[in-house]
């Protein structure tokens, strides 16, 4: 594992029901990628990623996080540091936007609630809003206000990692390149490790550092976009990127 490995997967196995979904995946992420994860439905992706926060755990393999070993941390503890945002918000209705930003921070840091509300005030124009609407409810919000909200809350406690399990699903087009362009921008000002798990491999050859392409629970080809697009490891891969 060099200095700059974030992520690192060894021998990862999983099985469901004796299906099995995850088969011997090695896999290493460095500091600031932006990693985007596509392939067939089934395939593993989210297993993947909820495995990284400890939301799942393989039968086999070990999954390390800065260098240690996940079965050893405190995994509430870890969830806290690594941020989560997915398809939809899952927003609390009954909080005003300000209380569903701060929630996590406010658990961590109970003492400095100024602190917290400073964050909470820079996370709203990161993501590319306006801090007139800290004081409304999701039900007040568009679409895509709340996913960007659902973002700055998954930043909110500064994690060193950001999973995206396709956060950008239940949005129009419009507004999915919106926030795909804020999203990279976000990438580049935070300088934040990112999964972004997707269905769309225009927006994984967009958005990604290097492009994860799994199928039937392995890596098929995991490089940069352009390496893929030219140079499609097999015919899976190519029939994605035609």
């Amino acid at each position: 594992m060099s200095d700059n490995t974030i992520i690192e997967m060894r021998n990862i196995n999983k099985t469901y029901d004796n299906k099995v979904i995850i088969n011997d995946l090695n896999l290493n992420i460095n500091k600031g990628e932006f990693i985007t994860v596509i392939g067939s439905s089934g395939c593993g992706k989210t297993t993947v990623l909820k495995m990284i926060n400890g939301l799942n755990t393989p039968d086999r393999g070990e999954i390390f996080i800065n260098g240690e070993n996940i079965k050893n941390e405190n995994i509430i503890e870890l969830r806290r540091k690594i941020g989560y945002s997915i398809q939809g918000t899952s927003l609390f209705p009954h909080m005003t936007i300000e209380k569903n930003i701060s929630y996590v921070p406010n658990l961590i840091n109970k003492k400095d609630k100024d602190e917290v509300k400073k964050s909470v005030s820079k996370l709203i124009k990161v993501v590319g809003l306006e801090e007139s609407i800290l004081n409304r409810y999701p039900e007040q919000l568009s679409g895509g206000q709340q996913q960007r909200v659902g973002i700055a809350r998954a930043l909110a406690a500064q994690p060193d990692i950001l999973l995206m399990d396709e956060p950008f699903g239940a949005v129009d087009e419009i507004t999915r390149k919106q926030l795909q362009d804020e999203i990279v921008r976000i990438h580049k000002e935070l300088e934040v490790t990112i999964i972004f798990i997707t269905h769309d491999i225009k927006e994984a050859l967009k958005l990604g550092t290097r492009v994860l392409v799994m199928d039937k629970g392995e890596i098929v080809q995991f490089n940069k976009p352009e390496v893929i697009k030219k140079h499609p490891a097999n015919d899976f891969v190519r029939e994605l990127v035609l």
